[in-house]
């Protein structure tokens, strides 16, 4: 199989040189910038938001990546943005793993130099990282033919993420590491996500960086009681935890779990004795380990049976991803008489307005490399959601114990903080409402101001 490559690269890369060639003469456009995801584009929040503030400060913008999922309507409503498919080729059912990958690896390379050879020609490529390979050595190898700028976007090490499954010491993990530091060292300019990502990229790679910290987008932000009432009646239709218990008595009334709206007026109020609404949102990888939330659960539903005051929960954890069908077992035996779970994958306009109208977010995310930050936090603190949030090397840099939320070590802690937060529930003079304050005064910088500050003039200094 992989001497069966060998062919179709020889027959490749002249045809890729003449299109370069080609390029080339009718030169690089100076407005004109590429963003890459070896990913969901759906599902690669950071880089439609690069590709939005890009599109808004004038530049017309390619958007290289798999469309999986639907990514946000305001991307796709651009009439400067355009997303161009990517291929995914699925892993082969037959031979051993490391031909099953290297198949794939070449696949991508050549797939990915053509669709780029391609394109018009770029002042910048805009690339995520991870997945780093092969793409970090294909986008400079293209930037050399076109007369591009590589910006890689560190969002964690793909080595790390790899470390998860195979284990550090794995020649797959060790030869990524190598390729990682290697061709990282080949981009015009570098982003990272924290400081101590910054730090060590210079200490260990040798590579410098700017920190650009994720930021919510504008429309993160707490969701009118309308809104919620209009998503909970929606989600009611496919999943039983957001439905009434009971019917209105008044037929003149709407009801969902959380809310009530008079057809008449339409007034809508929150219903009394209703039960708190917690959030989480998961990839469903190796870096969260979800049954820390599962035994929180547990324990909490045992303080409600032993006579705690404490209000039913309604769990959501949305997301979609490797592990979800092994968890959602786990979750389907665990027969929860106060609490209900339930696992959607949400639209992603819906998702803002459900952070928006949560009372807790938790987070289980505990990076591979101790380097990168959840991005879910920042989306939940933009809606002004307090967070319990497992720790880890740099959450500090995020999350703000006793501020803005609060840290947990396991589910021991997770289950206490649970039980404090919304003991009394709904107590407007709680721990719970003056996180929300706190975050509400907090002022947060938005993305797109944050981006102007921090990237627009290293792309127009260049």
């Amino acid at each position: 199989m992989a001497a069966s490559c060998v062919p179709l690269l020889a027959l490749a890369l002249p045809l890729l040189l003449l299109v370069a060639w080609k390029r080339w003469r009718w030169g690089r456009a100076a407005r004109h910038v590429i963003v890459v995801v070896l990913g969901d584009v759906g599902r690669s929040p950071r880089m439609q938001y690069h590709a939005l503030s890009l599109a808004k400060r004038g530049f017309s913008v390619t958007f290289l990546g798999f469309c999986t999922s639907k990514p946000h309507d305001e991307l796709l409503q651009s009439n400067r943005i355009r997303i161009v498919r990517l291929t995914e080729l699925q892993r082969l059912a037959v031979g051993p793993h490391i031909l099953q990958y290297g198949v794939k690896v070449v696949f991508q390379a050549v797939h990915l130099l053509w669709k780029l050879m391609c394109r018009k020609p770029a002042a910048y490529i805009f690339l995520q990282n991870p997945p780093g390979l092969p793409a970090i050595a294909v986008c400079w190898f293209a930037g050399c033919l076109c007369g591009s700028k590589l910006v890689i976007d560190w969002h964690n090490y793909g080595y790390s993420i790899m470390g998860l499954v195979h284990g550090p010491g794995h020649p797959l993990v060790l030869l990524a590491k190598w390729y990682e530091k290697l061709c990282g060292r080949l981009s015009h300019l570098n982003l990272c996500v924290t400081n101590a990502m910054r730090e060590d990229l210079a200490e260990n790679w040798g590579i410098k960086a700017v920190t650009v910290y994720d930021k919510p987008a504008s429309f993160f932000k707490e969701t009118p009681l309308d809104l919620q009432h209009q998503l909970f009646m929606k989600l009611s239709r496919t999943y039983s935890a957001f439905r009434a218990c009971s019917e209105p008595s008044d037929p003149g009334m709407e009801r969902s779990a959380f809310t009530e709206r008079d057809a008449q007026s339409g007034t809508v109020t929150r219903l009394p004795g209703r039960p708190a609404l917690l959030v989480s949102s998961t990839s469903w990888t190796e870096d969260e380990d979800f049954s820390i939330l599962l035994a929180a659960l547990e324990k909490f539903e045992q303080l409600i049976d032993d006579g705690e005051r404490l209000p039913p929960l309604v769990c959501v954890i949305t997301g979609k991803g490797p592990l979800k069908e092994y968890y959602s077992r786990l979750i389907f035996q665990k027969h929860f008489q106060h609490i209900q779970v339930c696992t959607p994958w949400l639209e992603a306009e819906d998702y803002p307005l459900l952070l928006g109208s949560a009372d807790l977010g938790v987070c289980l995310h505990r990076s591979s490399s101790g380097l990168d930050l959840p991005m879910k936090v920042v989306d939940m603190f933009g809606c002004c959601l307090p967070v319990c949030a497992v720790n880890f090397q740099c959450l500090h840099e995020l999350v703000k114990h006793e501020e803005n939320g609060l840290v947990f070590e396991d589910s021991e802690e997770l289950a206490a903080q649970l039980q404090m937060l919304f003991s009394k529930f709904p107590d407007p003079a709680g721990k719970l409402n003056q996180f929300c304050k706190n975050l509400r005064e907090s002022e947060q910088l938005r993305w797109d101001e944050s981006w102007k500050q921090t990237v627009l003039p290293l792309i127009t200094d260049t």
